[in-house]
């Protein structure tokens, strides 16, 4: 008996010892965090694996024992099956095509960069076979190795991390300058040891300019490049000149601009400016987001200055129905965090889920204000979650073929803080809850509420609440011939408590009705919608351009004419339908444009209730399980 419990000890030693990673073998992994520094390389990593196992194993026969410790052995550690396996998602969740390849030395990485036409990495025969195609590539440069390097999550000289080569092909998608990646190990020259690992990537066409000229003397001209010179370095320029403001601080030009530059380690550093009429504002700030599942630290470190002039409700005169009044201040951010596996005791499943704890301080200065109630602060915010993330795969949502990574998994935040004002101090609560399922035959569903405000500290009054929720849900993918066509089905709801007198909501554009824009101001505390879309994927395509046909119909809850109920159902829904054509080239940094005829019964700006309108963007859009900063709940 003395025997037996000496053995299961120095089983147990063992384990905290040097089971850790053997676990991360067997189970479902995912890669470490990149910015690791870089260790000596130890030349017995396969013996290590090898005895590993071995232990791995012989702890398995030993919990199978009828014993009393080897009960108890069981009771402790589990070999089940991992569970992705058994719910027959595997390929569809990650890909372990090169699993026995794990923890051996990557001893090269050999890159390549196709252009943005006439390409396709899944078919190394296809090449540009027209002039549209060749001037295309004549005009654009390809991403250079060092960028994609920086995206990687393995290096040359290391171990083969489980997942790395699944995270470093998502997180290369991920990025604004390449369409899709693939990232494998070469078979053929991959030995016992060591292995060549090739990655495969394909370029968008990042350069895009425009020009509209509105009149004889006026017009805009736009510039920009999400790849400048290869790097990944981001820039934006819009110029607009002969414009005819009028009143205080007019300009007959506005210039919005930004550029944005990547480092290792996935840190960037950006900034932006913005001058036009009665106002001004700019910022700049260095940040590192919690990019994969195992990135241990994240934070960011910001400033951003404003010189408005704020439109205020004059005396109520023809002589003066409003006037303007300086609304100047600026703003310092900064915040960090940090991300802990949490222990898992399932030898056949890794854990996916993080503990995260983040901190944050925001500052703001007022110089000048309108409102009384805009008083200089200091914030200070402490979150603590709970995350799990992981990624499907699959074509046809947003783009039109090409391979599109699914978020899904579960979130769990609280936030609490503090903020020092001369008009009194505030506390601030706030939970979030969020949860999102994938099955290929089923669809995506995602769920998600929220809840936050401060309470002033000496009346315990709340203010600046805001009740949230949202609900995403798209179909399958149907077929039919060479068509295919998914539905999708979006609802949001956002609950104002004691907002101030310049906080509200609108339901045009993208908050609400797509393509509104109401007769006069439409504003309230609390608004609910309802947007449904069905899309049509067709093989029909010109220049580059994919097409499809979108059917909408909208639905908005507004409380506009009695904001302090807080339910909008009491008053007279907003909606709207239309249809519209969607030509979207996967190639390019402009990859959508949509023209849409809709229909709106009422507030419309229009007397017979229609309007064609165009947009460039994607109405819907995935929330991703990761932990950003702490912050306040949004209104807007």
């Amino acid at each position: 008996m003395i025997k037996c419990v000496l053995r299961l000890l120095l089983l147990l030693l063992w384990l905290g010892a040097g089971l850790a990673p053997a676990a991360a073998q067997t189970a479902l992994p995912l890669p470490p965090d990149s910015t690791r520094p870089a260790g000596r390389i130890r030349p017995d990593s396969l013996r290590r694996r090898f005895d590993q196992e071995r232990m791995l194993n012989g702890l398995k026969a030993y919990t199978r024992r009828k014993t009393i410790l080897g009960r108890a052995a069981a009771a402790v550690f589990s070999f089940r099956e991992r569970r992705e396996d058994q719910a027959g998602l595997d390929a569809a969740l990650l890909d372990r095509q090169f699993e026995q390849h794990n923890y051996k030395i990557v001893r090269r990485i050999r890159i390549t960069s196709l252009d943005a036409f006439g390409y396709s990495i899944s078919d190394s025969l296809r090449v540009p076979r027209n002039i549209l195609e060749k001037t295309g590539n004549a005009f654009h440069l390809k991403t250079r190795p060092s960028r994609v390097r920086q995206v990687l999550l393995l290096r040359e000289g290391r171990e083969l991390e489980p997942q790395a080569l699944a995270e470093s092909e998502r997180l290369l998608r991920q990025t604004d300058e390449i369409l899709d990646a693939r990232v494998y190990v070469d078979e053929r020259t991959a030995t016992a040891d060591s292995v060549d690992v090739v990655v495969i990537t394909k370029d968008l066409f990042s350069l895009n300019g425009s020009f509209q000229l509105r009149d004889v003397g006026s017009g805009v001209a736009g510039l920009r490049d999400e790849n400048f010179l290869g790097l990944g370095h981001q820039f934006s320029n819009r110029y607009a000149y002969g414009r005819t403001d009028t009143g205080p601080r007019a300009q007959t030009w506005a210039y919005r601009g930004s550029y944005r530059v990547p480092f290792r380690n996935f840190v960037y550093a950006g900034a932006t400016y913005r001058d036009e009429t009665r106002r001004r504002e700019g910022s700049i700030g260095v940040s590192r987001d919690f990019y994969s599942i195992n990135t241990r630290w994240a934070g960011a470190v910001s400033y951003s200055f404003f010189d408005w002039l704020y439109t205020t409700a004059g005396d109520g005169s023809a002589e003066k129905p409003y006037e303007f009044q300086p609304l100047r201040y600026n703003t310092q951010d900064a915040w960090v965090g940090r991300a802990f596996q949490p222990r898992s005791y399932d030898l056949g499943y890794e854990s996916p889920g993080r503990i995260i704890a983040a901190a944050r301080v925001v500052r703001t200065s007022y110089h000048e204000k309108p409102f009384d109630f805009l008083q200089s602060a200091n914030l200070m915010l402490g979150t603590v979650g709970y995350s799990i993330r992981r990624y499907y795969k699959d074509k046809y949502l947003f783009g039109f073929g090409r391979t599109e990574d699914i978020p899904t998994g579960s979130l769990v935040s609280f936030t609490t803080g503090y903020e020092f004002n001369p008009a009194g101090n505030r506390r601030y609560y706030g939970v979030r809850l969020s949860s999102a399922t994938y099955r290929p035959q089923r669809g995506y569903l995602y769920l998600s509420g929220e809840f936050g405000g401060f309470v002033r500290s000496r009346s315990n009054d709340w203010q600046q609440g805001l009740l949230s929720g949202e609900i995403l849900y798209f179909t399958r993918l149907y077929s039919t011939g060479n068509f295919q066509w998914r539905h999708f089905l979006w609802q949001r709801s956002a609950l104002g408590l004691h907002r101030f007198a310049n906080e509200y909501l609108t339901i045009d554009g993208e908050r609400g009705l797509r393509g509104f824009r109401p007769t006069g101001p439409l504003t309230g505390t609390s608004r609910v919608t309802l947007n449904y879309e069905a899309t049509m994927y067709t093989p029909l395509s010109f220049l580059g351009f994919r097409m499809a046909v979108v059917g909408f119909a909208d639905v908005a809850w507004l409380n506009a004419r009695k904001p302090e109920r807080l339910l909008p159902f009491f008053e007279k829904p907003y909606t709207g339908l239309g249809l519209g054509l969607r030509f979207r080239n996967e190639y390019t940094a402009i990859r959508t444009i949509q023209l849409t005829l809709g229909f709106y019964p009422r507030g419309l700006d229009s007397p017979n209730g229609l309007r064609i309108f165009e947009n460039s963007r994607s109405y819907y859009g995935f929330s991703d399980f990761s932990f950003g900063q702490p912050g306040v709940t949004r209104f807007q």
